[in-house]
């Protein structure tokens, strides 16, 4: 079948589930539509892509420099805060970004979440993650890799 290759919307996949009698049966008719590789790999795709090297990225992305490795080599695996980082790292835009998390398997950029709205202001700007350091401290946020601050 043709359109076993090709992707599915969101919504059908869902109701693929939910009205699948078979696992095996399921994944393998909508293997297409199912994101399924690790995250080193796909941020590896992405330098490829974009005729970058890691090194590069690791530096804007004001990550560590053995810790950034170790991301684009599969020996750890990022916290959101440090997804978010390597976005802007490379320059990807807000729809770009959202998918970067979705490969991390971390949660998505929500705009009620004034956090969330000031890094989304700052993807869609195309600002670099000093700028959106500065931005966050500006308005007494947590910036991208620090530990959060509680009130007492």
């Amino acid at each position: 079948m043709a359109s076993t290759k090709m992707r599915v919307r969101t919504d059908t996949l869902m109701r693929r589930i939910f009205k699948a009698e078979q696992l095996d049966d399921l994944l393998r008719q909508n293997e297409a539509s199912m994101e399924t590789g690790d995250f080193c790999s796909y941020i590896n795709e992405l330098c490829v892509s974009r005729c970058e090297v890691p090194e590069r990225v690791i530096r804007r992305s004001e990550i560590d420099r053995t810790y950034g490795h170790q991301l684009f080599n599969g020996a750890r695996h990022p916290s959101r805060d440090k997804v978010l980082q390597l976005a802007f790292g490379f320059g990807l835009t807000v729809d770009e970004t959202q998918q970067l998390l979705r490969r991390a398997g971390k949660s998505l950029l929500y705009p009620r979440l004034k956090r969330d709205a000031v890094i989304l202001f700052c993807l869609s700007k195309s600002m670099n993650v000093l700028e959106a350091q500065e931005r966050l401290a500006s308005v007494g946020l947590t910036q991208l890799g620090s530990v959060p601050k509680y009130d007492d």
